[in-house]
């Protein structure tokens, strides 16, 4: 055999081996560099992203001493819990918790039956004006929401709806009603038609589908819509300072601003105060993560 032969025998064996690796998920040397690289990017991105909780969670453990210290301190000399206990002391605070239950349970339970509905409608049927519609959703989520609080405080004044829970939940529904009705689509589009006409071949009416195989199939999408439209109707804060202006009505994102004071800010009792409010989502996000993802992946499918 000559040597270009040879050369030739060799390469095609070193193509053959990279082509089983790949098949096999066996890493040669050659992508591990390029590998440890990408690990490393992602775990410096989680630090950086991680670090502002870490950081309120430990200041909310920290005394007075160790945050106006010379030095920062990572982690906390002497943790104290006496911090929870005095913010769950400050007036209102039962209160303001009840208060973004009430709004944004509310708010999402009627986004997501009106938001179902539609990107059922959307999803399934065939109608005049649709794409229209398609495009006026992501109009609308294109408009800032800083624009929309004056006429929105003029008509629910109008209504005499200012400083009532009721007229929050109204709002909250509106600003999240276009994002539910997008998201679900996704989901909804995603499930066969021929799994509903093969239920009704079998003798289901077309409600006893909707209910037998659609909604079981479509359940992931609706806890991950859930999730994300809870979280924004708890956190908002501009909109709310806006229209609600009583003590007894306001919500844990404008309860937070009991510990800003003329004399200085409470920084040990702030943390402290946003640590247990942004719990009950943690909490909540931690026992339907499973659920989040797998429905994400499914409204990926088919859009």
């Amino acid at each position: 055999m000559s040597q270009e032969a040879a050369l030739n025998v060799g390469s095609a064996r070193g193509r053959a081996v990279d082509a089983t690796a790949v098949r096999t998920g066996i890493r040669t040397p050659r992508r591990r560099p390029r590998r440890l690289l990408i690990n490393a990017i992602g775990v410096g991105v989680f630090f950086v992203m991680i670090f502002p909780t870490y950081w309120m969670v430990a200041t909310a453990l920290k005394t007075n001493a160790d945050i106006f210290a010379t030095r920062p301190k990572f982690i906390p000399t002497h943790p104290t819990l006496s911090n929870f206990g005095r913010a769950m002391d400050k007036p209102y605070f039962w209160d303001s918790v009840r208060n973004s239950l009430v709004i944004g349970v509310s708010a999402v339970i009627a986004s997501l039956i009106i938001g179902f509905l539609a990107a059922l409608a959307i999803a399934r049927f065939r109608f005049y004006g649709r794409r229209a519609f398609l495009v006026m959703i992501i109009v609308v989520q294109m408009i800032p929401a800083n624009s929309l609080f004056i006429p929105l405080y003029l008509l629910l004044n109008k209504v005499e709806l200012t400083d009532k829970l009721l007229g929050a939940a109204i709002t909250y529904l509106a600003l999240t009603l276009p994002f539910t009705v997008w998201l679900l689509r996704g989901f909804v589009a995603g499930i066969p038609v021929e799994l509903e006409e093969a239920a009704q071949v079998d003798g289901c009416s077309r409600m006893g589908a909707f209910f037998r195989i659609i909604l079981p199939l479509v359940a992931p999408g609706l806890v991950a819509t859930s999730i994300f439209a809870f979280i924004q109707a708890w956190n908002e804060f501009l909109l709310a300072n806006v229209l609600l202006t009583s003590e007894q009505k306001r919500t844990v994102s404008l309860w937070l601003f009991n510990f800003v004071t003329l004399r200085g800010t409470d920084w040990t009792g702030l943390m402290a105060g946003s640590t247990l409010v942004a719990l009950p989502v943690v909490v909540f996000f931690m026992i339907l993560h499973r659920r989040i993802a797998s429905g994400l992946v499914a409204g990926a499918v088919k859009g």
